[in-house]
């Protein structure tokens, strides 16, 4: 019990550390662009609900360690809640676009990183998965918002989506299965943050990113309709077997 409870301990440890760098990066981004109360609160906001989420899961998970490829995800996510208060902040005030590009520059950039950490040093587990994750949704997410207030709020279909079939999966729980590996899936996942961040960037005339927004989003549309209809299938055919083994017990 002792030795768990040493291992409980370091784990927080880390989690706390995670939000101090929060903290601190909030820090230097108010200080360089005197960031409005929005954006500190939004930020905070993320660093809290990051530290208590993550100390939560790692409490029922019961790892030893923290390890390398979660950290790379942690050092992830606080960018993303940089790139978060700046989106938040945006709404009062325009912070630098070179700022909002270089933070969520890096934060995709690393989501190619702490995969590979994990398979190379063989630490891979279901926390650090679904922690790599929720990461990215957010990340979508949020850039979806920012790109929404340039070209409308359809662009929010983006961001939402993920969260519109985990909802879906609470009424429909066939759509909890696990679906096989796709190569595809993981390229249009890959692909919204970059087209995002293209069309937030803000380079292209409007027309050109309305059509890479909209591009973003029908590749959207099509990847999770083909899972979803995978899926449904998977399930018809699991339900008939079962249905012919109970006419034959009523019949026999």
């Amino acid at each position: 019990m002792a030795l768990n409870n040493t291992y409980d301990a370091r784990l927080q440890q880390e989690t706390a550390l995670g939000a101090g760098v929060q903290i601190l990066l909030l820090a230097l981004i108010g200080t360089a662009i005197g960031m409005g109360p929005a954006g500190w609160l939004t930020g905070l906001a993320f660093a809290i609900a990051t530290w208590a989420v993550l100390s939560r899961a790692l409490h029922r998970s019961r790892l030893r360690s923290f390890g390398a490829a979660n950290r790379v995800t942690l050092g992830r996510a606080t960018l993303v809640g940089g790139v978060t208060a700046l989106v938040a902040d945006s709404f009062q005030s325009s912070p630098p676009v070179s700022l909002f590009v270089g933070l969520t520059a890096v934060a995709l950039i690393l989501d190619g990183v702490d995969g590979k950490v994990a398979r190379r040093t063989g630490t891979s587990t279901p926390l650090g998965a679904r922690f790599d994750m929720e990461v990215d949704a957010f990340l979508i997410l949020v850039l979806s918002v920012y790109v929404s207030m340039q070209l409308g709020p359809w662009v929010l279909l983006i961001g939402g989506m993920r969260y519109v079939f985990v909802a879906a999966a609470r009424v429909w729980p066939w759509l909890t299965a696990a679906l096989p590996p796709s190569t595809a899936r993981k390229t249009v996942a890959a692909l919204q943050g970059v087209l995002l961040l293209l069309a937030g960037a803000d380079l292209l005339p409007y027309a050109a990113n309305f059509a890479v927004a909209a591009l973003a989003l029908g590749l959207l549309v099509w990847s999770f309709g083909r899972d979803v209809l995978w899926l449904y299938r998977t399930s018809r055919v699991e339900k008939t077997p079962a249905r012919r083994q109970v006419r034959e017990l009523v019949a026999s």
